[in-house]
């Protein structure tokens, strides 16, 4: 990598990752990747990604990159476009130095799998949204430290790409540095108020009633029962308006507060907007070493201490919770088999509980190494869309998905993360998340269904899903 670009680096003062971006949340373009849930082994780093010198989107089969029509399979395009840069990390440094940032949605999944498509796609999300970056300011939150890292890119000649890091960090630094600096002590920017509630109830509705949704998932059991599937991610919609007085980042700050997520994030692309909260990792590549950490079984939090330790307990005893885990952990092992190296996917965490704001989880670990000459998309399309918000067998499973859910998912279940100029990667499944254009905010739930799934029970954890969404929006479900 003689030639490849090496970020220039200057300390930052450490505060709350989301003061800072609050600078650059207005922007046209820009991209927090958020670990607001720390303490935990993924909630240590987080990424700010400012002004992208170039953007890719793809919607149904059409690829643009800075507003150019550019023909071809958009994996392909952001291939070529990934291989005109490239960089060496820092070594000691949080691992996303430059890159490609942005979202894959679910119907990306057209591209690699001949796939139908929901009936209605009103809200017209494109199926890939990414900004490539420069500049990236990063957070170590178990140091306590951070830095600003700006690579010069896309400059190729070594002294122009010397002159434009340079600038570019002075640039961004310059935004940055009031945020960072807006309390001395660090008391306050660590700790900020989320924003007020709306001055009045926000309508949520659903692309589903109670009744349609038992019925849905009665039609998959159904499939189950004849042999199609074994099991089937079954989602409903949620959809209301912003408020004029809240804006979108202050719908972020809020959910961000009430459920703090290790894999958060706000995505600013132009129209479009993501506000994210997501509890789990889809992939992550780090020196050839693959992880993904599947989320299948789910209770409600507790309103006493004693009625927590009961829910969390019958999650852990769980057997049919446990039964869907493991059938996607199979399932996410012969994904990872395709482009892993014979005898590397291991699972060294199995059903383990995980405690968040407003629910339990069972969380899984898969890993294995990555065959020599195979890449970070290489990665991406073997395993998207993530197994444990499709089915199994995955391709059936989301031909019935298709076939019963009235709506595209857009980003739902697709993935938010990072690619590298490095090669590296990390990604997450997009759940718990706001997807917005203008003033109108969507917001999906689902869960597994199995064979002896209850229809009722199904609908109801969807709702406490939902829950924290609807509270963020100070909303109530007609």
């Amino acid at each position: 990598m003689s030639d490849a670009a090496v970020p220039l680096v200057e300390p930052l003062d450490y505060a709350d990752a989301a003061s800072v971006f609050a600078a650059f949340a207005e922007d046209a373009h820009g991209v927090f990747l958020d670990s607001a849930l720390q303490g935990q082994a993924n909630g240590r780093y987080s990424y700010i990604a400012p002004e992208p010198f170039r953007t890719i989107t793809s919607k149904d089969g059409i690829v643009e990159c800075d507003g150019r029509r550019i023909d071809g399979d958009p994996f392909a395009v952001l291939r070529a476009e990934l291989r005109r840069h490239s960089l060496h990390p820092v070594d000691g440094l949080p691992p996303f130095q430059g890159g490609a940032a942005g979202y894959f949605g679910y119907e990306l999944s057209q591209h690699l799998e001949r796939l139908p498509l929901a009936r209605v796609d009103d809200m017209r999300f494109p199926d890939l949204a990414l900004g490539f970056h420069d500049v990236v300011l990063a957070f170590d939150h178990h140091e306590r430290r951070a830095w600003i890292c700006s690579s010069g890119l896309p400059e190729t000649l070594a002294t122009k790409r010397r002159a434009r890091a340079a600038a570019r960090l002075r640039e961004i630094a310059a935004r940055a540095g009031a945020a960072s600096r807006s309390d001395q002590s660090g008391l306050k920017a660590l700790q900020p108020s989320p924003p007020a509630l709306p001055a009045r109830a926000v309508e949520v509705t659903s692309n589903f009633t109670r009744p349609a949704y038992e019925a849905a998932v009665q039609r998959v059991i159904d499939y189950i029962l004849a042999g199609d599937i074994f099991q089937a991610n079954l989602s409903q919609r949620f959809s209301a308006e912003l408020p004029d007085e809240v804006t979108p980042w202050d719908l972020y700050r809020r959910q961000r507060a009430l459920n703090p997520a290790p894999f958060a994030a706000y995505l600013k692309l132009g129209e479009i907007v993501i506000a994210s909260a997501s509890p789990e990792r889809f992939l992550e590549l780090a020196g050839g070493r693959v992880e993904t950490c599947p989320i299948k079984g789910t209770r409600r939090r507790g309103n006493t201490p004693g009625e927590d330790r009961e829910l969390a307990a019958a999650l852990e005893s769980s057997t049919k919770d446990r039964a869907e885990n493991v059938m996607i952990v199979d399932l996410l092992r012969n994904d990872l088999s395709r482009v892993c190296r014979d005898g590397t996917v291991d699972v060294p965490a199995l059903c383990e509980l995980e405690t968040f704001a407003t629910v339990f989880h069972l969380v899984s670990t898969v890993t294995g190494e990555l065959n020599p000459g195979l890449g970070a998309l290489d990665l991406l399309a073997a395993c998207f869309p993530g197994g444990s918000i499709t089915g199994a067998p995955k391709i059936r499973a989301m031909e019935i998905i298709a076939e019963i859910e009235p709506t595209r998912r857009g980003p739902y279940c697709g993935s938010i993360g990072w690619l590298g100029f490095d090669g590296n990667m990390d990604t997450s499944i997009v759940i718990r998340t706001y997807t917005m254009r203008g003033r109108r905010v969507t917001f999906q739930a689902g869960g597994g269904i199995v064979a002896d799934s209850h229809p009722a029970d199904e609908y109801d954890e969807t709702i406490a899903k939902a829950a924290a969404l609807i509270a963020g929006l100070s909303g109530t479900l007609r």
